[in-house]
């Protein structure tokens, strides 16, 4: 065996091998609102039902979600790449991405994307740091299925987007 291989020195590719569903996540604090593509996204919880969103710190979304009570997470299917590319390679610090889409207020005005498949409001239980990136736990609140999202916009299908922000 390649000991090296139990050394982890392979991870790297390992996980840039994986594929795992993308989300656009938006929020809003006070006069600010912002949003994210996000890759680290995940149910957590069956009973009760809990889905957790990661957020790098390094993200304009990240610094508006701090002072937010709700966050949005909007399904994608490939049909929305574009969608996908506009809050995944621009940043809220330079641009305001909103008039670029289709949108409308949702609670605690928190933009809600028209334009993707479904979405989910939630509220933010909690918050817990992991590293470079913070775990928003939400209490899902409200749901709307336009679509199925098939396929899925996945990782795969995103890993040639210029990043708006150094992950």
């Amino acid at each position: 065996m390649d000991h090296s291989e139990e050394r982890g020195e392979h991870l790297h590719d390992l996980v840039a091998a994986l594929d795992y569903s993308m989300f656009v996540v938006t929020t809003a604090a006070g006069d600010q609102r912002a949003g994210c593509l996000v890759g680290f996204a995940a149910q957590c919880s069956i009973s009760p039902f809990r889905f957790m969103v990661w957020l790098s710190k390094k993200n304009h979304t990240y610094e508006v979600a701090r002072g937010a009570t709700t966050l949005a997470v909007h399904t994608l299917s490939r049909r929305e790449r574009e969608l996908a590319r506009l809050f995944g390679s621009h940043t809220g610090w330079e641009e305001d991405k909103f008039p670029r889409c289709s949108w409308r207020p949702g609670p605690d005005g928190v933009p809600l994307l028209d334009d993707c498949p479904g979405l989910f409001t939630g509220e933010i239980l909690d918050r817990h740091d992991t590293g470079d990136h913070v775990g928003f736990l939400l209490r899902p609140t409200s749901a709307v299925v336009r679509s199925a999202a098939r396929p899925p916009l996945t990782f795969q299908d995103v890993r040639d987007f210029e990043p708006g922000n150094a992950a």
